[in-house]
């Protein structure tokens, strides 16, 4: 998801821009199916981020080290939640935040999804002070004579619900659950565990309407004002949450979770943001690393204004591959132009037109340039989302934008009854967090031409995101996450060549920066943001094999 901080977007990580909503928030097909539905749109799309060997042992430690070295990080939760007992029971109907819905409906063989709280302290610099409950999801193991462990997953954001996105994908990973239980949680802040919140639903209607890509000295004005608003309503609603949400914490999360679970190291599978987050676990706690998994990798290396350009490229370059593909389909594509050049200044005049006029949307909600953007940002996360694309396209044109706002309102997380989840501010909380970088607005137009550049379409919404964190009431606290994790087991890190949101080049600079013998970088040749659910048995069956045998990839493996 690009990550575009207290405003709308897609999923891809951490810089203030497009909102990385990775495998989970880069809708499901469940949510694109009824939100389509809903507009009473037809289209097609799918959905979309060496440990122990058997029988592992229950860990209960008060400190989470083993011997003095397990660990880089100077707090530790204290023993009553490290040997805390977690009540499993049947799942309830997912919260608002959550995105509301229905309980998740059982995995082919009948087994039930099973959910649970874990307490954890508010900040960590005070273990024995305030706690926190984070949501738990787990599908138990089919095979527990030949249980490894737990398989803990996030799929990215941030901001993404795991007790709402392991589910919507559970039988993606069905094959895993032969050697483990199938593990996720809702991230502090996140979904039900003490979600943050900044504005009411008809409120955000409004703000994710707003331009947010200002033409002139008004539109600037009222774009910062918007910022300020958004953030003084996080502070108001969320303000004693908000300097505890960022990835540092969400990792000392997993740490306590792993030691609560009994696991003696945690395997992982981390998708778009949720790479970041396994990173920083990694560089925390080397030596409690597992199995682990990173697909559609965020570069540690990149500040937030050149992750930002990076998404700007890798959206463009899916939007290029897009154009390449329906021209090649002659008079069946449904757009102007007999070149992919040719497509792509369509979608620029349409936009410019949007600037200027926005068109009939849903009820008496109109498309606006900035949706527009965002929907079409959501379509490239997968090449399955492509048809919609054209489709959505194609009646902008004829002054149709129903399927786009459609699209655009899956990323920013409003279901067909014009509720919001809490991704986009929990993404904005977390982002914000992170990051010092604070972007003025002199700063931000000065690189706007450079944005442009790379990219005609998206230009201009990623450069203008660099001012998301601008307004925000708590500091931030890196340039760059250390990821460095000597001593840890090998880490399987995926490069999608074709990821708009998590460019190709992040998963070598992670496998880098993990250090020698840590990580291990294996390149899918495709489209869409991930490799693993993009449908190559060889991506599949080099993690299986790592995740289930525990046989790690030849370094430089190619799949295609």
């Amino acid at each position: 998801m690009p990550s575009r901080s207290t405003s709308t977007a897609p999923a891809g990580r951490r810089r203030p821009a497009l909102t990385a909503v990775t495998a989970v928030t880069a809708v499901t097909a469940v949510t694109v199916a009824t939100l389509l539905a809903a507009a009473g749109c037809s289209g097609a799309g799918s959905g979309p981020d060496s440990g122990g060997q058997g029988g592992q042992t229950s860990r209960n430690d008060q400190d989470g080290q083993e011997d003095g070295q397990n660990t880089t990080d100077t707090t530790a939760a204290p023993q009553n939640l490290t040997s805390q007992k977690l009540d499993w029971k049947a799942c309830p109907t997912p919260s608002a935040a959550e995105g509301g819905g229905t309980p998740p409906s059982p995995l082919p063989g009948g087994t039930k999804w099973e959910c649970a709280s874990m307490s954890a302290p508010l900040d960590y610099a005070k273990p024995k002070g305030a706690t926190i409950e984070l949501a738990l999801i787990r599908a138990k193991t089919s095979d527990p004579g030949k249980r490894i462990g737990s398989l803990v997953f996030n799929f990215g954001g941030p901001g993404g619900s795991g007790v709402t996105g392991l589910p919507s994908f559970g039988n993606d990973y069905d094959k895993l659950r032969t050697r483990y239980d199938l593990v996720s949680f809702d991230p502090r802040g996140v979904g039900r565990s003490d979600p943050v919140e900044c504005k009411d639903d008809k409120q955000l209607d409004a703000y994710y309407a707003t331009d947010m890509t200002p033409d002139d000295a008004a539109e600037e004005k009222s774009y910062v004002n918007g910022l300020k608003w958004y953030a003084g309503g996080c502070e108001q609603k969320s303000g004693k949450a908000l300097p505890h949400v960022g990835t540092v914490n969400a990792a000392r999360d997993m740490e306590l979770m792993r030691q609560v679970l009994g696991d003696d190291k945690l395997n992982y599978f981390g998708i778009s943001y949720g790479t970041e987050l396994g990173g920083v676990y990694a560089h925390l706690y080397p030596k409690s690393v597992g199995r682990a998994v990173f697909d559609a990798v965020v570069d540690p290396n990149q500040s937030s204004e050149q992750g930002s350009l990076g998404q700007a490229k890798g959206f463009q370059l899916a939007l290029t591959n897009f154009a390449k593909d329906c021209v090649s389909r002659g008079d069946a594509c449904k757009l102007p132009g007999s070149t992919p050049k040719e497509i792509e200044n369509f979608v620029v005049q349409l936009l410019d037109q949007l600037d200027k006029k926005p068109i009939a949307g849903l009820g008496d909600r109109k498309l606006t340039e900035t949706q527009a953007t965002n929907g079409i940002a959501q379509t490239l996360y997968s090449k399955e989302y492509w048809p919609l694309l054209e489709q959505g396209l194609d009646e902008a044109d004829g002054g149709s934008g129903a399927l786009l706002l459609v699209l655009s309102d899956a990323m920013n997380g409003r279901n067909e009854k014009g509720q919001y989840s809490n991704i986009q501010a929990a993404n904005a909380a977390v982002n914000c967090v992170d990051s010092k970088q604070r972007y003025t607005l002199a700063q931000t137009k000065a690189k706007l031409p450079e944005f442009r550049k790379v990219s005609p379409v998206f230009g201009d919404f990623l450069g203008w995101g660099l001012l998301g964190c601008s307004e925000w009431p708590v500091p931030g606290e890196w340039e760059k996450p250390d990821v460095s994790a000597p001593g840890a087991a090998p880490i399987l890190v995926i490069g999608n060549t074709g990821d708009p949101a998590t460019p190709y080049e992040g998963a070598q600079a992670m496998a880098k920066a993990l250090g020698d013998g840590v990580g291990v970088e294996l390149t899918y040749e495709g489209q869409g943001h991930g490799a693993y659910n993009a449908g190559s048995a060889c991506v599949q069956n080099a993690v299986n094999g790592y995740l289930l045998d525990g046989k790690v990839p030849k370094a430089g493996t190619v799949c295609k």
